[in-house]
């Protein structure tokens, strides 16, 4: 029988109706955070979005239109502590969090790995791997006991990509927190914290990335279905470790590269990089 044709009533499958999920990191229409958004506004679940400043708001009211935005700056813990209360004063229960936020300054371009400078490294871990942490500390008392945290990694830390600069250090840093962040709100609760961790993205954000596009170009030849990932897909895994049904995965970064992990030695590509060798 075609389902949809059926008489039977569709099945709330990830149960995401009439739960409230708080959306961090929103910057435009590619945005992984406004993507994971449309994503959970689908499945019935009602969204606050939080954004960096006021000028970020005013750009994004004709895209998000009526939905509830706050403008919280993670780098400044008196926006973070704020936030907290407004929320609390709305009486806002959180079922979800989704923490899109990363920040690096590159004023001279991508340099070596051993120039980076302490201003540049110690800004990039408090804005893009220990907000998480403040913001969930801030917002402990707002989680419903079940709440899923889930924030945005990459496909590998360890591999020591030049075009992606000095933050691949940040996001282990961002991923190993999950743990520690998980055990410690178990004295308290079952909140549980994730990752996913995506491959290469066609993004405003990574397109700024000096060198990111070659990369994402030879990602796409590297990936077996020929295709790099998309960011619906990031965004319905999101959606997917949001909803009770991962309730059992907790302290995880899931990976969603299109098994390009697999295969970096492609013939394909071997035989084009050796014959420019050779010629």
């Amino acid at each position: 029988m075609n389902a949809a044709n059926s008489s039977e009533p569709v099945h709330d499958f990830l149960g995401l109706r009439g739960k409230t999920i708080l959306v961090m990191g929103v910057a435009n229409k590619k945005s992984v955070a406004y993507r994971i958004a449309l994503v959970l506004r689908q499945a019935g679940a009602a969204v606050i979005y939080s954004v960096r400043s006021e000028a970020r708001k005013e750009s994004l009211e004709k895209l998000l239109k009526d939905q509830p935005v706050i403008v919280c700056d993670v780098a400044d813990q008196a926006q973070i502590d704020s936030l907290a209360r407004h929320l609390a004063a709305e009486q806002v229960v959180l079922d979800g969090l989704v923490h899109s936020i990363a920040f690096a300054d590159y004023p001279e371009g991508i340099r070596p790995f051993h120039e980076t400078t302490r201003r540049q490294f110690l800004q990039a871990v408090d804005i893009s791997a220990y907000s998480l942490i403040s913001v969930c500390n801030a917002l402990k008392d707002r989680f419903s006991e079940q709440a899923s945290v889930v924030t945005i990694g990459i496909s590998t830390t360890r591999m020591a990509s030049e075009s992606y600069g000095f933050m691949a250090p940040i996001k282990a840093a961002l991923e190993s927190s999950l743990a520690f962040l998980t055990k410690s709100f178990s004295r308290f609760s079952e909140v549980r914290f994730n990752s996913v961790s995506a491959g290469l993205l066609k993004t405003s954000a990574s397109a700024g990335i000096p060198g990111y596009v070659d990369s994402y170009l030879f990602a796409e030849k590297v990936i077996p279905r020929r295709r790099a990932v998309t960011t619906d897909e990031v965004a319905n895994t999101a959606a997917f470790l949001l909803s009770s049904r991962s309730s059992g995965i907790a302290a995880q970064s899931i990976v969603v590269d299109a098994a390009m992990a697999i295969n970096y030695f492609d013939a394909d590509v071997v035989q084009a990089v050796t014959a420019q060798d050779i010629d």
